[in-house]
């Protein structure tokens, strides 16, 4: 195993109204180019894989004032970033490819892009 040599940590904070309900959301670095600035977001999703049962553990959250054209939109870039890290982490091109493409129906039917010219 590797030795750690430096640590850092994330502190995700989420306002909650009388019914549990997310009204806010803000995240604080120690690290990184906002380290000790306190970020404000309206969504998250946070996955971690566990090694011993091999199962994804997340939390998804969103702000009740979220709009469905920023959740379109959220989820579009996140889509495009998977892809990306998938490809990274694996070299597999068909797949990354064949995850593009969806990608790029999800923004065409999302109206986040516009549709791909044919020719």
């Amino acid at each position: 195993m590797d030795k750690i040599t430096k640590t850092s940590t994330i502190n995700i904070t989420v306002g909650l109204d009388d019914h549990n309900v997310p009204v806010s959301i803000a995240w604080l670095s120690d690290d990184g180019p906002t380290a000790g600035k306190t970020q404000p977001g309206k969504a998250m999703l946070l996955s971690l894989f566990d090694s011993e049962s091999l199962d994804t553990l997340k939390i998804d959250l969103w702000t009740k004032d979220m709009q469905v054209k920023e959740m379109d939109r959220f989820f579009y870039q996140t889509l495009r970033a998977l892809t990306e890290t998938y490809f990274k982490a694996t070299q597999n091109q068909d797949l990354a490819e064949a995850m593009q493409s969806f990608v790029q129906y999800f923004g065409e039917k999302t109206e986040i892009v516009p549709p791909l010219k044919k020719g």
